[in-house]
């Protein structure tokens, strides 16, 4: 079964979390929702998000695709986690899809994981994607090998299709 993991935390982006977390269970994976402690948060605008799993202890052998919403109050937070920094690295060195939209990007600048590559992100953000040795980019959907990033929650449609498009390309 292919399984999937969302790292989230208080005050994610409402609608960056729901959207890919019934959209990769409509295409057929089982989909765990890391929050430090295990701690019940609520998102930005109110969505109560209950986690699966605590992120201790998260390995990149148990899980296909990593998701990263944003919400740039949780990121703030979950960014300074070196557990999941490490996980985040040892994903991308595995080759393995890391899909992030919006503020997402910085648990990627922070695992050291952008250098050389085309990012996308919230556009207040662009100087520290840029400063992390990444070319900032203002698409929909920015595709470079095995990381998919995406501006902001109104292309969730856009960043999900190329999410599961390049899952699909890499697991043939």
């Amino acid at each position: 079964m292919k399984k999937a993991l969302i790292i989230t935390g208080k005050r994610v982006q409402d609608h960056e979390f729901i959207y890919p977390f019934y959209r990769l269970q409509e295409a057929g994976f089982k989909v765990d929702v890391a929050i430090r402690g295990m701690e019940t948060v609520q998102g930005d605008l109110g969505t109560k998000i209950v986690p699966t799993r605590d992120i201790a202890g998260i390995k990149e052998k148990d899980y296909d695709l990593l998701m990263i919403p944003g919400g740039a109050k949780a990121l703030e937070y979950i960014r300074q986690d070196k557990e999941v920094l490490d996980f985040i690295a040892d994903f991308n060195k595995a080759g393995k899809v890391i899909a992030s939209v919006c503020h997402g990007s910085q648990l990627l600048i922070s695992a050291k994981v952008v250098k050389g590559r085309k990012i996308s992100g919230y556009y207040s953000i662009k100087d520290d994607i840029n400063n992390a040795g990444a070319t900032y980019v203002d698409g929909p959907a920015v595709v470079d090998k095995n990381i998919i990033t995406s501006p902001h929650y109104k292309h969730l449609g856009d960043f999900m299709k190329e999410t599961l498009k390049k899952y699909e390309e890499l697991n043939k």
